[in-house]
């Protein structure tokens, strides 16, 4: 009888396997021809499976018919017009990972609404049967198509140039392959599995716009545990998910563990998921959520009046309509940690209805005294303890997004939400028998109303909070850039944990007044799905907008209450499927297009007008302006003073003594400031050396670092030379704290901090540069500065205006915000934000980068004067001129070791040599 029981449960989790390996499949598929990780594929799945169910339950197609046209026509058409008009438009126009999978959700929502528009949000019973319930059908189908598309990646031409697309798109399209077919085969193949899963699955699970979109979605772990890439592992590891949870059905504990070994046998997917997003490495590495606005857009004039308006015409309703109105500003509220984490924070979090319905539920048991260990409370402090109590949980979406961003940190999210829907909302034990009232005196709709206000307006004034000052800062820098973040001192790990944190308490809030507002706890409104509209809604409207948030709060209310539901999903899905070409929302848009319509003609003075205007110049009364520096778009003098007297010394062993100097090439240089050879103490106390000893770096068998030691002394300019690949960089990242070695240690002075992270090396006073700029777009020049001087060494208010005057920057320039300015004022932003900490050693990466010929020379001033006050810098850098006519102490590197030191002057003359 067991062996019966065993067999039976084997084949019926082989049907859930199967399906979900066709759903690994296409994500496979798709993922590799294009580097998409299709959050839509269970959206498609449900609007093939609504399609056949159209056509033959609706208008009498024979099933062949129904399925052939569904499967292979309309399905693949599908793959294709999104990638035809949805993601090559977002590649061409330089979209990064993670504004594609803004877009994929966009048409998820967009698939979603649609299908709840034109078939009802009601579920379906009566989808037809393409294969028989016998699991061989579904496995089968799996099987061959595993197979089938092993073989044609694997023999076929067309595989091959899958894989050239996969390994590098820009070299395959030189190559002669056309990287847009290849896209479009995939998008095609991957629609059709996603359509194949959903009229295989219709018949067994509830066909409804919201269900089967999640179900698919859930199954993403079979995908991700393939790493997007095997075939093989993702077909075994959804067959081995299906029955194992199949067989889990079978178990039944006494006690406490039954009901929780219910859900994880009937969520076995939704954990495999969550393991895989936090334990795989690999997965969406590279992808970062895009600035939302990469300079801040201005708010409108007097939109907050006309939003202060709006939000008060409530009070003059009645009846049906202000009862409507009382789920804005709480949905405001949810909305507004959705600001608070992706906007300020640029953190992807899927998994914001999980805490707002927390915040309900808890509500609800403390107001009904059925939360263990605390007393039955009324509703206003139930709410506020609820709110305490969820702010925590954050770290459980918190905590991933220290080692985890962009595509693993949106699947963790996701996971994380999912999971609180199944193992809490779902629970009859944790939900059963719930009511929740409103607080006593604010019974009605309108009273109710005014305290949802005052609430409202305290969520807004904590959200304009995390925008200003130095925390603000500190979240902005840690958006735009989250190593420059790390470098210029900012906790980075802490701080998005504070994000996260934060935002589960505002997300809690809102819950908790929306479950009040509706007097009930409601699982359905907080809904997975609901939290990728509400995720979508806030983005395109402006994620670093709080304005944008009410008014999405005000759409998505509005729009489902005075029009058939979906409304608003199909609304905000179409505007998500654009964001990535306008990332700054509708106003940006907006305002982008108004300025290309205005007419662009300036208005030009006669030749005659122009002579008496040049002549009648001169004479002009009032302030002097300065005319623009050569090579400065920004009007900005490119050169800082030059270095002080006896900038030339450097202390040797038995005191200050004139650093050997070698011949120069000066390539049109001016050498003409070379540093006096006159003694000079430090403006400032030494501190100590950074060393590294016996370094040892190995990536995959490869060594970079092969018992490297070397010292960066204070008051020296120490450079590191060498051809790519030699470990100049793997050194440099040693040095910073960005890379651990295996082997060896990093000393600053006698201090071992070879495991201390590169926040905290800037807070001890080891500051660093980088070789492609890191600067925070969204803020601007003096605010780059400002963040320097707030999070370094030294907390010094007069620090950024000290480095601000140093390189120039004290101009009209320091109100810029730092986006689109040149390459050369950027430069000097970087220098500036770290020279405004404080450090002892200033680690400098190719600071010669992008830089002319008077900018390198200034530059070359600049970090003599730092070096002669006793400041200790290491210059990595191609630019031998440069190391030439800098350097003290000359390391040349080959194969991950130091093959030659000694004096800049006799190193270089022996390599020229």
């Amino acid at each position: 009888m067991s062996g019966s029981l065993t067999y039976d449960l084997t084949l019926a989790g082989l049907s859930v396997g199967g399906a979900a390996a066709l759903t690994g499949i296409g994500l496979v598929v798709t993922h590799r021809a294009t580097g998409v990780l299709n959050f839509a594929h269970g959206a498609i799945a449900m609007v093939c499976a609504y399609l056949l169910r159209q056509f033959t339950v609706e208008w009498g197609w024979p099933l062949a018919l129904g399925a052939a046209v569904t499967l292979l026509l309309v399905a693949p058409a599908i793959g294709m017009a999104l990638e035809r008009f949805v993601f090559r438009p977002l590649s061409v126009l330089g979209g990064d990972p993670a504004q594609t999978l803004v877009a994929s959700l966009g048409v998820f929502v967009l698939l979603v609404g649609g299908a709840a528009l034109v078939w009802g949000t009601g579920a379906r019973a009566d989808a037809p049967t393409l294969v028989s319930a016998d699991p061989w059908g579904q496995l089968a189908v799996a099987v061959a198509l595993a197979l089938g598309v092993g073989a044609v990646t694997r023999w076929t031409r067309f595989g091959t140039e899958l894989r050239a697309v996969v390994d590098d798109r820009s070299l395959a399209v030189l190559g002669g392959i056309d990287a847009d077919r290849v896209a479009a085969a995939g998008w095609a193949f991957g629609s059709f599995t996603a359509g194949l899963t959903g009229v295989l699955l219709a018949p067994y699970v509830r066909l409804d716009p919201y269900g089967m979109p999640l179900l698919v979605m859930e199954v993403m772990a079979v995908a991700v545990a393939a790493r997007m890439r095997i075939l093989p592992v993702a077909v075994v590891v959804a067959l081995g998910l299906g029955v194992a949870q199949s067989q889990l059905t079978r178990l039944h504990p006494a006690g406490w563990a039954e009901p929780l070994l219910q859900a994880v046998g009937a969520n076995l997917f939704v954990v495999a998921l969550l393991v895989a997003a936090l334990v795989l490495p690999g997965i969406g590495d590279r992808d970062v959520l895009p600035r939302t606005a990469t300079a801040r857009v201005a708010t409108p004039p007097g939109a907050w009046i006309v939003a202060v308006v709006l939000f008060l015409l409530p009070l003059g309703l009645a009846g049906s309509d202000l009862h409507t109105s009382v789920q804005v500003p709480a949905l405001g509220v949810v909305l507004l940690s959705l600001v608070v984490v992706t906007g300020r924070g640029g953190q992807i979090s899927l998994g914001q209805a999980a805490y707002a319905g927390l915040g309900a539920l808890f509500t609800a048991l403390l107001a009904a005294g059925r939360f263990p260990g605390l007393p039955r409370l009324p509703e206003l402090a139930a709410l506020a303890v609820a709110v305490v109590l969820v702010a925590p949980l954050g770290v459980l979406t918190g905590w991933p997004a220290i080692g985890r961003h962009g595509l693993a940190l949106a699947l963790a999210t996701f996971a994380v939400g999912v999971g609180v829907s199944r193992f809490v909302f779902a629970q009859p034990y944790a939900t059963s028998g719930l009511s929740l009232d409103r607080p006593a005196g604010f019974d009605g709709d309108r009273a109710y109303y005014v305290l949802e206000l005052g609430l409202l307006a305290v969520a807004l004034l904590a959200t304009g909070a995390l925008r200003r000052g130095r925390t603000g800062r500190a979240l902005a820098a840690m958006r735009d850039h989250a190593s420059g973040a790390g470098a210029a001192g900012v906790r980075v790990p802490a701080l998005k944990l504070t994000a996260f944190v934060a935002g589960a308490a505002l997300a809690a809030l809102g819950g908790g007044m929306l479950g009040m507002g509706l007097r009930a706890f409601d699982a359905t409104a907080y809904d997975p799905v609901r939290g990728l509209l509400w995720f979508a809604a806030v983005v395109v409207l402006g994620a670093d907008s709080a304005l944008g948030a009410l008014a999405a709060a005000a759409l998505l209310v509005g729009l489902d209450a005075g029009a058939r539901g979906g409304v608003a999903a199909a609304l905000f899905g179409v505007l998500a499927v654009f964001v990535g070409r306008f990332p700054g929302g509708p106003y940006e848009a907006l305002r982008t297009a108004t300025s290309r319509l205005r007419p662009g003609r300036r208005a030009t003075p006669t030749p005659l007008g122009a002579r008496v205007r040049r002549r009648l110049r001169p004479v002009e009364t009032g302030p002097t302006v300065r005319p623009p520096a050569a090579g400065r778009p920004d009007g900005t003098e490119p050169e800082p003073a030059a270095a002080p007297p006896g900038a030339g010394d450097r202390p040797g062993p038995d005191g200050p003594t004139r650093a050997p100097r070698g011949p120069k090439a000066t390539s049109g240089r001016d050498t003409t400031s070379r540093r006096p050879s006159a003694p000079r103490t430090p403006a400032v106390p030494m501190p100590g050396s950074l060393f590294a000893r016996q370094i040892r770096v190995a990536y995959d068998g490869f060594t970079a670092l092969d018992g490297v030691d070397l010292e960066v002394r204070p008051g020296w300019v120490t450079a590191v030379v060498g051809p790519n690949g030699a470990g100049k960089s793997t050194l440099f990242h040693c040095l910073a704290g960005t890379l651990r070695p295996s082997h060896g240690q990093v000393l600053f002075g006698e201090r071992d901090i070879t495991r201390l992270a590169a926040h905290a090396r800037t807070r001890l006073g080891i500051a660093r540069t980088f070789q492609q700029l890191a600067v925070f777009p969204s803020l601007t020049v003096a605010e780059n500065v400002q963040v320097g001087a707030e999070q370094g060494r030294i907390a010094d208010p007069a620090a950024a205006e000290r480095a601000l005057r140093l390189f120039g920057l004290d101009g009209p320039v320091r109100a810029l915000p730092a986006e689109g300015l040149p390459t050369g004022t950027l430069r000097r932003v970087e220098l500036a934000r770290a020279l405004a900490g404080s450090p002892h050693v200033l680690l400098l990466d190719e600071p010669a980068a992008g830089l002319d010929t008077a900018e390198v020379t200034a530059l070359a001033r600049v970090l003599r004067a730092l070096a002669a006050d006793g400041t200790a810098l290491l210059v990595v850098e191609h630019d031998l001129d440069l190391v030439a006519d800098l350097a003290d102490l000359v390391h040349v590197m080959t194969a991950g070791r130091v093959v030659t030191s000694g004096p800049a002057g006799h190193v270089l003359e022996r390599g020229r040599g």
